[in-house]
């Protein structure tokens, strides 16, 4: 048996799966190692993982993450041996499992619209060229961490319509100053940000200051990452996560302004990791 993971900056995605065939599937929070060490992912690990699982049958981890650029393969791995002693563990970053998840062996591009953001384009095996996102601090346009973030200032700064505003107040009950204390005190500050985008789809759905707040950021996502990539209007858009899942009318809306066809838009990776490690065994 192998066991998938798909780890975000929010939430990671475990499936044991035997024969193409789904066996166990459960959930952790996200184990960014940009954000979370080593001791940390064991422990927590430790108090959610399924008892059921033989772990000795496991002869292959695949683990995708956030965050996971070379420099951190280690922590995971590290994190990961004493649970699977002998099982094989590879690390690659969730972007590759975005490309595989998508597009299987074909060529194309990719990009992820969750928490944060990241884009490539993919050659059908490896990552070809990727323009770095920045994180959330100095980019991450178009993610659910950058729209929370301009919500939050807009109701810092009064820049939100007064009905707005005032679902706001009666969802939160937070002052300015303990939003913004809140912001810059949060061990999470990407994964805190990107929580607010709730609000939009439960509290401010169909109104035009949340859909123009999603359109800006989505305008922002293909001035300064998209549209940066060569040749990109001969590229089919598509895109993984939750933000870009639960805005893709806006988001197809705002591909079709930058003259680009779109593709899929889903909004977990699994079934297509299942489907790809079940075409192709000996990825590694």
């Amino acid at each position: 048996m192998i066991l998938i993971a798909d780890s975000g900056s929010t939430k990671t995605s475990w499936c044991l799966v035997d024969s193409g065939k789904k066996i166990v599937e459960f959930f952790t929070e996200g184990y960014n190692p940009c954000y979370v060490g080593e001791d940390y992912i064991t422990s927590s690990l430790q108090q959610v993982f399924p008892l059921e699982i033989e772990r000795n049958s496991v002869y292959a981890v695949y683990f995708y993450g956030a965050g996971c650029y070379e420099e951190e393969f280690t922590i995971i791995k590290r994190s990961l041996k004493p649970f699977f002693p002998k099982a094989e563990l590879f690390v690659a970053m969730d972007l590759l499992a975005s490309a595989r998840a998508l597009l299987g062996n074909t060529a194309g591009f990719v990009t992820i619209l969750g928490t944060g953001t990241n884009s490539c384009l993919y050659d059908g095996t490896d990552i070809i060229l990727n323009i770095d996102s920045l994180g959330f601090l100095l980019g991450d346009e178009g993610s659910g961490g950058y729209i929370g973030k301009h919500l939050i200032r807009d109701y810092v700064r009064g820049n939100m319509p007064v009905d707005i505003e005032q679902l706001f107040k009666s969802e939160y009950q937070l002052t300015r100053e303990e939003l913004v204390h809140r912001v810059y005190m949060d061990k999470m500050p990407n994964r805190y940000c990107a929580s607010f985008t709730h609000f939009l789809t439960k509290q401010c759905k169909g109104k035009e200051y949340a859909q123009q707040l999603v359109i800006n950021a989505f305008r922002d996502l293909f001035e300064n990452i998209i549209c940066k990539y060569p040749d990109y209007k001969s590229l089919t858009f598509n895109s993984v996560g939750s933000i870009g899942w639960l805005f893709q009318d806006i988001l197809s809306q705002t591909a079709k302004e930058y003259t680009m066809e779109v593709g899929r838009i889903i909004r977990e990776p699994m079934e297509g990791l299942i489907e790809y490690h079940s075409n192709n065994p000996y990825y590694k």
